[in-house]
């Protein structure tokens, strides 16, 4: 009985779970490797084809589906895996950089946050339920650390390097976005809707995605 469990389950292409230390041990084999080294790769293309500018959002702000790879390689290979792919996806991403590097970082932050969160939860419930759930849980984490991060350092930085005036930024957002009138409520209602947008369409595509593909990298382990 526990035998055709098992098949289902791996025929519906839901992962089993594994603890902390088996996913360190996991990603140190060569297999592992180039699937991470892949699936970064993978992510870094989907940043750079697939670039969607957001009206009510600042024009260096354009919704990717580069946090794909890593939501399907979270769930499939473990939160560590996960983190693994978005770092190398951004370090390619360091070469093409149009923000002196603090793009990318943002970039992992939040994506790392999305991934995380929701690869920890689904690993903790490995059904459609758990990733949903954790899909769910994963963009409301992730918009809220973009809103952080981006008040308090992200933005200050990246406006200090090109020698951007916030102010007029929150100004000329404002034209199009009514609800903007000055920096907190470019935050509020530009970038947190922006990055809740980006992720609920990346939770779309990993949902419909992940059980065709993850049979793939189970079956090459």
């Amino acid at each position: 009985m526990e035998s055709n469990n098992s098949a289902t389950k791996k025929v519906r292409g839901w992962a089993e779970p594994k603890t902390f230390m088996q996913q360190l041990k996991d990603v140190t084999r060569i297999r592992s490797i180039v699937k991470i080294g892949a699936l970064g790769a993978l992510g870094f293309l989907l940043m750079e084809l697939f670039q969607i500018p957001m009206p009510f959002a600042p024009a260096f702000m354009k919704v990717d589906f580069g946090d794909v790879p890593g939501l399907i390689g979270g769930f499939a290979m473990g939160p560590v895996a996960g983190f693994l792919i978005q770092l190398v996806k951004n370090i390619l991403k360091l070469f093409t950089s149009e923000t002196v590097g603090v793009g990318e970082l943002s970039n992992l932050i939040v994506g790392s946050t999305f991934v995380l969160v929701s690869s920890i939860i689904y690993r903790r419930s490995h059904n459609k339920k758990g990733a949903i759930v954790g899909l769910i849980v994963g963009s409301l984490a992730m918009s809220c650390i973009a809103v952080l991060s981006n008040t308090f350092f992200i933005f200050p930085a990246y406006a200090a390097a090109i020698k951007l005036d916030l102010d007029v930024l929150a100004t000329q957002i404002g034209a199009a976005n009514g609800l903007v009138s000055n920096y907190m409520t470019l935050m509020l209602f530009s970038v947190f809707p922006f990055n809740l947008v980006k992720t609920l369409l990346e939770s779309v595509v990993t949902f419909l995605l992940y059980k065709r593909i993850s049979p793939i990298l189970h079956s090459w382990s």
